[in-house]
C-alpha cells in the first residue's frame, strides 16, 4: 500500500476485510449477513435510479450506457448484479485480496466489471467521472468521514447520483449491530464495528450536502426476526441508506 493510500484508509480495517476475502460469496459463510441483506439493497438501487434516470423498469438492462462506481466493493456482491442491469461498474477497494476474489468470481461468471485495488482519492487524481457512485455499508470504516464523503461525491458527474447506506450511532445500533450481530447471534466476526465510528443521518446529509449534492431519499433498513429478510422502513435507528443527486 503507497504511503498516501495509507493516510486514506484504515489500515485495521483493510486487513480485517482482506481476511475475509475468500469467504465473499459463501451464502452461508461469515459474509452471509451481507448475503441477506443484497435483495432489499439491489432492489432500492433498481428502483430509485429507474426513477431518477428515467428508465424502462420493464427492461432487462434497464442501464445501459450509464457509468457506477462501486466504492468499497468487496468481492463484488453488488457490482455483479449492477453491471448485469447495464451498467458500465467499476469496483474499488484498498484491499488487495478482496479485488483479487472479485476480479475472479467475474471472469468465472462472465459479468464484465472493472475492478482496481485503489482508492476514490485516485480517481479523484485522476478526473475520473461516474453516474451514480455508492457507498454502501462503507463509512463506518474510514479514518474521515468528511474527507472520504467529499472525494466520493466529487467523483459524481453533473446530473449523477450518490447513494450511501451505513449505521446510526444510537444506543439500539450498539444492541443490535454489535452486541447482538457480533456477540450474541455470530452473524459477524466480533469487532467488525465500532460503535464511535457509526455516522448519524445529519451527519451523512451534512457531509454529502458539502459535496454540493442534495438528499432526496432517506431509507430505514429493518430485519424482520419471523422471516429472516431485510426490508425497507421508515425507522432509521440502525441501518439507513441516502441518496442524493447533483444537478445536471
Amino acid at each position: 500500500m503507497t504511503e498516501r493510500m495509507s493516510e486514506r484508509v484504515d489500515q485495521a480495517e483493510v486487513e480485517k476485510f482482506d481476511r475475509l476475502a475468500a469467504d465473499w460469496w459463501n451464502p452461508e459463510g461469515r459474509m452471509k449477513p451481507l448475503h441477506k441483506l443484497n435483495p432489499v439493497r439491489l432492489r432500492y438501487l433498481r428502483d430509485t435510479l429507474v426513477a431518477r434516470f428515467g428508465r424502462d423498469p420493464r427492461a432487462i438492462r434497464p442501464f445501459d450506457g450509464l457509468t457506477l462506481l462501486d466504492i468499497g466493493c468487496g468481492a463484488g456482491l453488488l457490482s455483479e448484479p449492477l453491471a448485469r442491469l447495464g451498467f458500465a461498474v467499476t469496483g474499488i477497494d484498498p484491499a488487495g485480496n478482496n479485488v483479487d476474489v472479485a476480479k475472479a468470481h467475474a471472469e468465472r461468471a462472465g459479468v464484465p466489471v472493472t475492478y482496481r485495488k485503489v482508492t476514490a482519492e485516485t480517481l479523484v487524481s485522476e478526473q475520473a467521472g461516474f453516474d451514480v457512485v455508492l457507498a454502501m455499508e462503507v463509512v463506518e470504516h474510514v479514518p474521515s468521514v468528511q474527507d472520504f464523503v467529499a472525494a466520493a461525491t466529487s467523483l459524481v458527474k453533473p446530473g449523477g447520483i450518490f447513494v450511501g447506506a451505513t449505521i446510526n450511532r444510537t444506543k439500539r445500533a450498539f444492541a443490535l449491530a454489535i452486541v447482538g450481530a457480533e456477540h450474541v447471534l455470530r452473524w459477524l466476526p466480533v469487532g467488525t464495528h465500532s460503535w464511535d465510528k457509526f455516522v448519524t443521518p445529519d451527519e451523512f446529509e451534512a457531509a454529502i450536502a458539502a459535496g454540493d449534492l442534495q438528499v432526496f431519499d432517506r431509507q430505514g433498513v429493518v430485519f424482520n426476526p419471523f422471516t429472516g429478510a431485510w426490508g425497507l422502513a421508515q425507522d432509521m435507528a440502525v441501518n439507513y441508506m441516502l441518496a442524493a443527486g447533483r444537478e445536471p
